[in-house]
């Protein structure tokens, strides 16, 4: 008998969850190019918070009925969550810019909007291949996550040295450090569903 079956439903919602983060990185990267209505800005993005909630309230309810699952019951709740965390990093960063009131991103913001959209792209991937039991070529979409993740502490290096050295007003100091701050740890949880992505593969092959 297989270790994983040809359909099943905790694997439909992790790959629906995953395309739906990618969506959400999308909508994030896009909308800072026009911050006009920073109310709305991150009205659409909680929105796509709460959707992604409700793919965890699908999986925690698939775990509390289902007795077979196809990986180890902690490797899918644990991965559904630190997948909901990145989600979670772009809403919090769009209420902060709605709440500072700034209506125009930075290119630092914007970097960090990229880095995070292509990392959610090789999530994306990784996931696929693991609906497709195909786990070892997701090591593949891993390293080019941790890749990502190395750049995002860069981009974070830049942007304070140039915050620092640019800007004297204190307010708007603390305002631009904590989105970037917030983008960055977005950036590391992007690592963290690549290092649970790993565990599984280790766990499986």
């Amino acid at each position: 008998m297989s270790l994983f079956p040809k359909k099943d439903m905790f694997f439909d919602t992790l790959k629906n969850m995953s395309h739906h983060i990618t969506k959400t990185a999308t909508m994030f990267r896009e909308g800072l190019n026009n911050l006009d209505e920073p109310e709305q800005y991150a009205d659409k993005i909680k929105e796509m918070e709460t959707i992604g909630d409700e793919y965890i309230h699908t999986i925690i309810q698939g775990l509390n009925k289902t007795f077979a699952t196809p990986l180890e019951r902690d490797d899918i709740l644990t991965l559904a969550t630190t997948m909901d965390d990145i989600i979670d990093g772009l809403e919090a960063c769009s209420s902060r810019i709605f709440l500072y009131n700034i209506k125009k991103a930075d290119q630092y913001m914007k970097l960090f909007a990229e880095n995070i959209e292509k990392s959610t792209y090789e999530l994306s991937k990784a996931i696929e291949l693991l609906t497709k039991k195909k786990l070892l070529p997701m090591r593949e979409n891993t390293v080019r996550i941790n890749e990502y993740e190395n750049e995002g502490d860069e981009i974070l290096r830049d942007s304070l040295k140039t915050l620092f050295t640019n800007v004297s007003d204190p307010i708007e100091i603390i305002k631009k450090k904590e989105i970037y701050e917030i983008l960055e740890d977005v950036s590391d949880k992007c690592e963290d569903v690549a290092d649970v992505l790993e565990s599984i593969i280790m766990s499986n092959s």
